[in-house]
């Protein structure tokens, strides 16, 4: 028999949908942003958002300190491992083909989350502390998704007015449009690749501290959140970082709609559907790149 869809079910798509898209769009900033003013395919940013879960994981199993109190650790942590990741080894491809980052960046995907397992283990862990939902009429919001896309949506706007407001947000953002121009106006660029890295890499791990409290930690639970997150840049125009925000958004709106006619398994097919269909009809994305 066909599904009855009701106007509550759909609603509750909606919401749900919304919720998740919060957090794809934090994450998706933070490889945007790296994306934006290196040119640098950077795949290991699952591999970050990992380390971002396991911080917060171990804090809460550790010390009982709340996962969300976490973040004041797991961004400035990850900020200092992009930052050593960068100077150590992406810059050597900052102005080599795209080729070359993605193949090294793949690389450090790869050892990093190995190197997870080494030190803990395959195993499935945890963070239980925020559990059930509450309703508002006919709608069902789950605590920990709410309190999550909260704290995405924060996030992302202290983002958005660090690189709107601030010298040094602006100086990140003139070397996203033109480095050579940049760098004749007085702009270390060298410096600002630095400070571009880790940031994309501390917006990766505070994404993982939020991970961390709807979903289990494990060495490889980064994949699935690189495609993510390279689908909204794609959706949003790579470099553009408003875009970002709304292609997370629209990712969690169609994945929860989409959850409504399929099964779990075929709802994440959609997300594929609507990559190559964006790349079709408009590649440089709905809102273009580089803002």
């Amino acid at each position: 028999m066909p599904i009855q869809i009701t106007g509550a079910m759909m609603l509750q798509g909606v919401v749900s949908g919304l919720l998740a898209g919060g957090l794809y769009a934090m994450v998706a900033l933070g490889l945007s942003l790296i994306f934006g003013v290196m040119r640098v395919i950077n795949i290991a940013h699952g591999a970050l958002l990992m380390l971002g879960a396991y911080t917060t994981y171990w804090l809460f199993a550790l010390y009982g300190m709340n996962p969300f109190l976490s973040l004041l650790i797991s961004f400035p942590l990850l900020f200092g491992v992009g930052v050593l990741l960068q100077r150590w080894f992406v810059h050597r491809v900052v102005n080599a083909p795209e080729l070359s980052s993605l193949l090294l960046t793949f690389g450090i995907s790869i050892f990093i989350p190995n190197l997870a397992m080494l030190a803990w283990t395959a195993d499935y862990r945890s963070v239980e502390f925020l559990t059930g939902s509450f309703l508002l009429g006919p709608i069902a919001f789950s605590k920990p998704r709410l309190v999550t896309f909260l704290f995405a949506l924060g996030i992302a706007g202290l983002a958005f007015l660090f690189l709107l407001k601030t010298k040094l947000g602006k100086a990140i953002r003139a070397t996203s449009q033109h480095r050579e121009v940049a760098q004749v106006c007085g702009i270390n660029v060298r410096r600002i690749d630095l400070i571009a890295f880790g940031l994309g890499a501390g917006l990766a791990g505070a994404g993982g501290s939020l991970v961390s409290v709807m979903f289990s930690v494990f060495p490889e639970m980064g994949q699935i959140y690189v495609f993510k997150s390279f689908l909204v840049i794609v959706l949003g125009g790579a470099g553009n970082y408003p875009g970002a925000f709304f292609g997370g958004l629209l990712l969690g709106l169609v994945e929860g709609l989409a959850s409504l006619l399929l099964t779990a398994q075929l709802s994440e097919v959609i997300a594929y559907i609507l990559l190559v269909l964006v790349l079709l009809v408009r590649p440089t994305g709905l809102l273009r790149g580089r803002a």
